[in-house]
């Protein structure tokens, strides 16, 4: 049911949104054991950290989620609630620091519950609390949900420890179905950093107070299918909901070394370069664009100069590899940007009237972007249905 692939070279789903962040809404539900470090850890967006020599009441600090060395029969488990629906196409096991306290064998299991069937988890309290495990009465109130015979997405499994060459642990998921919680095993105990679950947003979309759509936000199904540079930040991070809090979580690439030595404008106030970055995506629903925003928020020395933005109604291009030059009809000419704000574009698009499936996103010459909106109104309510290739 699932392949591990080399973690020497990230997987093409890694390149796909990740359903599983606390800032997308991800919830764990439940663990059976929070001894060392909290369950709560895997689904924080940061890089783990290390604090040498730091300890608190329970033993070493540690960055993820880590059980203590069990003495009893069993093996430990935790339910993740996804912040979005989703189909899952692969998941990354990040064992970071954990090195002589690593899970050795891991599995996860997928199911689609009810509002009334989740009301059956017990109560977890809430924050990043170690130093507790789950009590007979609540591993008896879960056990009616049976969680054990949720359908195997990732079959038990070896890891490898946390060092730099062998921290990501990648492994593909073939079925194709949608998802709303997880059951994450260990096989017995021991401790991971993070969960990334690599997919895209199965949902109904929402429509603001004026009745638009966002059209590409992730929590609509929208995707990032391809992009010239992510040196900085990933183009994936531009539609995810809420605000960037820095630049971290925009899309940032490295400075193009093909610029002129001395910069120049045009008439209209844009920079003349023979270069520019882009990144394509796929919109969750296809629809007519009525008004796009672009944020710079946090980028106030490394903003883009200009953007413009081109559009197609191709519904089959699907391939995370091949979209540069399918996209191709201009929906928004070249702009001037600015630093740490907020641009509105209505009038300035063209070629909008119709249906679109895909938009490429062009920065010129270079720099930062942290979200960008297109809203408009859905030709359905069904969300674009075209199988994404990545393997």
């Amino acid at each position: 049911m699932a392949a591990t692939t080399n973690e020497i070279h990230r997987p093409k789903f890694a390149e796909l949104n990740n359903l599983c962040s606390e800032k997308n809404g991800t919830e764990i539900l439940f663990a059976t054991d929070d001894w060392f470090a909290a369950a709560e850890n895997l689904i924080q967006d940061s890089e783990p950290l290390w604090k040498e020599g730091v300890f608190d009441d329970c033993g070493k600090w540690m960055d993820g989620w880590e059980t203590r060395r069990k003495r009893i029969p069993g093996h430990d488990w935790s339910i993740i609630k996804l912040g979005n629906p989703g189909i899952i196409h692969g998941v990354d096991i990040d064992t970071a620091f954990f090195t002589g306290n690593y899970v050795p064998k891991i599995s996860i299991q997928g199911a689609n519950l009810t509002h009334q069937e989740e009301k059956l988890i017990p109560k977890r309290r809430k924050g990043k609390s170690n130093g507790i495990g789950a009590t007979k009465e609540q591993l008896i109130e879960i056990g009616k949900l049976q969680t054990e015979n949720w359908e195997i997405l990732v079959e038990m499994t070896k890891l490898q420890p946390g060092y730099p060459d062998t921290r990501h642990n990648f492994f593909a998921v073939e079925s194709r179905k949608s998802w709303t919680h997880l059951r994450v095993n260990m096989y017995p105990d021991g401790g991971i950093a993070r969960l990334r679950i690599f997919g895209q947003v199965k949902a109904q979309p929402k429509p603001d107070k004026t009745g638009l759509v966002d059209l590409i936000a992730m929590e609509s199904g929208g995707l990032c299918l391809g992009y010239s540079d992510a040196h900085f930040g990933h183009p994936r991070n531009l539609i995810l909901p809420g605000e960037a809090s820095n630049m971290g979580e925009g899309w940032e690439t490295a400075r193009r070394l093909d610029r002129p030595e001395i910069l120049e404008m045009d008439t209209n106030g844009v920079l003349k370069v023979p270069g520019y970055e882009w990144a394509t995506f796929r919109l969750g629903v296809p629809g007519t664009v009525k008004k796009i925003e672009i944020y710079t928020f946090h980028f106030k020395g490394n903003f883009p100069d200009s953007i413009r933005i081109f559009t197609s109604d191709e519904p089959e291009v699907t391939d995370l590899r091949e979209t540069d030059d399918k996209v191709t009809e201009v929906l928004l000419p070249p702009q001037k940007l600015g630093p740490h704000q907020k641009h509105v574009f209505e009038s300035e698009l063209q070629n909008n009237e119709k249906a679109l499936t895909h938009v490429k996103i062009c920065i010129a010459p270079d720099g930062g972007l942290s979200r960008v909106r297109i809203f408009g109104h859905p030709i359905s309510n069904c969300q674009n249905k075209a199988e994404v290739q990545v393997m």
